[in-house]
């Protein structure tokens, strides 16, 4: 095994016992919402890792399907969202990344899904697809294919801010483009750094290993992160700037590594 073989999460050791009650009725509500379209649940992010803080993590999902969801499907899943951020106090929200089998298991997905399921998922219910894969070592490619939607990402999340009419809306909004930027800060140096983290703090220390004249682009992402009331103008202009540094720089490097 090479030395920068990336770890695996736990898939044996239970999870954190507040976040129990609200894993196993997803199971429930998820099977009830697609019965006939499910192939496995996963579970990724904070909770996955048994690292998730009551009152301030995501329930963090990805669902693979046999065939493509319905209309009806998707929005009974969108129901799953509203109904448990009012039921479980535990956790913010429940977010779904949504996949159908025959795309994961093509050639072409080994560095984005392969990498997903293997490295970043803990299977819940179903055929665990991460047994199709071998453990993979930190690269481009990987790095690339994990963020390489962050431009989208930035002209999604600049806009939505740009017409928030609600201060908490915004500062949610502003939290979750904050979790995105930072995760690919980190993917611009993975290749180098030889390394993986998830969390957006430890992918900020690292990013400043390689980029330390970014010190001050990267603290005011944090505060995005950590919820501080920033004026929407300010908000906009830190996306705008030091997201479009971010792009830029991606392309300079596909552009070099390929």
């Amino acid at each position: 095994m090479s030395r920068y073989t990336l770890p695996n999460i736990d898939k044996h050791s239970p999870f954190q016992k507040e976040f129990e009650p609200a894993i196993q009725d997803l199971i429930v509500h998820v099977r009830s919402a697609v019965p006939k379209s499910i192939h496995s649940i996963y579970l990724y992010g904070s909770v996955a890792r048994r690292e998730a803080i009551s009152g301030r993590s995501n329930l963090d999902v990805t669902l693979i399907t046999t065939v493509p969801l319905t209309n009806k499907e998707q929005t009974l899943i969108n129901t799953i969202k509203i109904r448990f951020q009012s039921k479980y106090p535990q956790i913010t929200g429940v977010t779904f990344t949504i996949g159908e089998v025959t795309e994961v298991l093509q050639l072409e997905s080994i560095f984005s899904w392969g990498f997903w399921l293997r490295h970043c998922c803990v299977c819940i219910l179903g055929d665990d697809l991460s047994t199709r894969f071998g453990d993979f070592e930190p690269s481009w490619e990987i790095a690339k294919n994990m963020n390489i939607d962050i431009q989208e990402w930035l002209q999604v999340y600049t806009k939505k801010i740009s017409v928030s009419t609600s201060i908490n809306v915004q500062v949610e909004q502003q939290k979750t483009i904050a979790k995105k930027l930072l995760r690919s800060c980190y993917s611009l140096v993975m290749h180098r750094d030889k390394g993986w983290y998830d969390h957006p703090v430890l992918c900020a220390r690292k990013f400043l290993e390689y980029y330390p004249e970014k010190q001050t682009e990267i603290e005011r992402v944090v505060m995005l992160l950590k919820g501080r009331k920033i004026p929407k103008r300010s908000t906009i202009a830190l996306l705008e700037e030091f997201g479009g540094w971010v792009v830029s720089e991606f392309n300079k490097i596909e552009r070099r590594i390929g």
